[in-house]
């Protein structure tokens, strides 16, 4: 099963995947690839991995990504290969991108399970990007795409409003136990045992 989690920056959708990822050992995390400097405290291979802009857009050229965007002058991608191989081996798969990639992943993955995590309000978001220490000019820029990024929330399957982080990670492990148990899930499992009783 594919997961892909999208939401405005601020939100908390980072610290939201941590916690339901802690959770499930099974459940596994596709790593981004990135163009941006490592902020402090981030280890290359487990937050991002990290790489020069020429080989970003080598992989590019080459179609090793399933999605792809540039924010503030940084490109990030999702790598097919990662994705395929964990779904090859069975495993669940989380993705944190933003909307613009959620819907490319959609193309390629129409099974997939999206969900899009909401602040409280734009105010109590604004205030959330405020603590981060930013120019005003770059959080009136991460406001204004929150606000387009909202927008695309009606094609989701799930919604999550993220006022307090305990509860918003018992909504998203909730929406994964459920679709763990979705009909559809369980005859591919059983494929074989299924078609026995029925003759």
């Amino acid at each position: 099963m594919l997961i892909v989690v999208s939401a405005p920056s601020g939100t908390g959708k980072t610290s939201l995947c941590r916690e339901v990822l802690a959770m499930f050992p099974e459940l596994r995390f596709s790593v981004s690839w990135t163009t941006r400097p490592p902020r402090p405290g981030e280890r290359d291979g487990q937050d991002y991995c990290f790489t020069s802009e020429a080989e970003f857009r080598r992989r590019i050229e080459q179609g090793e990504f399933v999605e792809w965007v540039e924010n503030y002058g940084h490109l990030y991608g999702t790598s097919i290969r990662t994705v395929q191989s964990f779904l090859d081996q069975g495993h669940d798969l989380l993705l944190d991108v933003d909307p613009r990639g959620a819907r490319a992943i959609k193309e390629r993955f129409p099974s997939g399970v999206f969900i899009f995590l909401l602040p409280p309000s734009l105010a109590a978001l604004e205030v959330r990007l405020s603590r981060r220490g930013e120019s005003a000019d770059v959080m009136a820029a991460r406001l204004a795409k929150a606000k387009d990024e909202i927008r695309e929330m009606i094609w989701y399957d799930y919604l999550i409003v993220n006022e307090q982080l305990d509860e918003a990670v018992d909504r998203l492990r909730a929406v994964y136990m459920a679709e763990t148990c979705r009909r559809e899930r369980f005859y591919d499992r059983m494929k074989g045992d299924l078609q026995s009783l029925t003759g």
